[in-house]
């Protein structure tokens, strides 16, 4: 189970208000708060009037989750827990450094051809990232399509299978600015859609309703020599791929 704050048998899954513990419930009432606040992010979005930058990303969680979790908005090194966290044996940022990651994907997000050019590129770096303890992959999804929209393109997720974006997405983390994702995402970019059309097109995408979802979070512990090892190895992999430009 994946309890960073170590109260889970009190608390329930990372704190929630209604003190769940079943996986299955939580997953499907954290697609309901998303469903029910969705707009008013994608509206938030809308009026910030120049460059998205971190504290925006922030606010977007905390719009949609901050009804479910006392933490929405908040990421790991804010909640001091959550250093070391993968999801199955992909390894994520440390938490000191996760908002240097996001970071990094806004410049490149901000800039309208490189955008166009390499969206897969800048989606890899929000989930290297993975600022939060959970919903990392809605709030991401919400930010890159303000960001693609910025860039007068969307995404038509409708047209994308899970398993085949998640495989291209883990490659993407293990080797960045590849083409990898870049690649995937291509055949989905389509004309921009307007924003009025963008909540009907999001809400129900497959996967996002969290379903069947295996619990593979893990949260590590300081001290735990091996998973830091595993963590070095993939920065390092990271490092190697981009030529020390993240």
């Amino acid at each position: 189970m994946f309890d960073p704050f170590g109260d889970f048998a009190s608390a329930g899954y990372l704190r929630n208000f209604e003190q769940l513990k079943d996986l299955d419930e939580v997953k499907i009432q954290e697609h309901a708060f998303f469903e029910a606040n969705l707009e008013e992010a994608l509206d938030y979005l809308a009026t910030i009037p120049d460059a998205i930058q971190y504290e925006h990303f922030l606010a977007v969680h905390a719009i949609l989750f901050r009804d479910f979790y006392p933490w929405a908005g908040q990421d790991r090194q804010m909640l001091g827990v959550g250093r070391l966290v993968a999801k199955g044996d992909v390894q994520f940022e440390v938490s000191e450094l996760s908002r240097q990651a996001v970071g990094w994907g806004l410049r490149m997000g901000a800039d309208a051809a490189v955008m166009r050019r390499k969206p897969g590129v800048v989606m890899g770096a929000f989930a290297w990232g993975h600022p939060f303890l959970d919903g990392n992959g809605r709030t991401m999804l919400l930010v890159h399509t303000a960001l693609c929209g910025r860039a007068g393109f969307s995404v038509d997720w409708r047209q994308s299978r899970k398993n085949g974006y998640l495989e291209a997405l883990t490659a993407e983390l293990r080797t960045p600015d590849q083409g990898i994702l870049d690649a995937y995402l291509q055949p989905l970019i389509c004309p921009l859609i307007p924003q009025q059309n963008w909540v009907s097109r999001l809400v129900d995408l497959p996967g996002l309703d969290g379903r069947s979802r295996p619990d593979d979070n893990i949260a590590y512990q300081q001290d735990d020599l091996a998973a830091l090892a595993r963590y070095q190895e993939a920065a390092r992999a990271r490092g190697d791929s981009l030529g020390g430009h993240e």
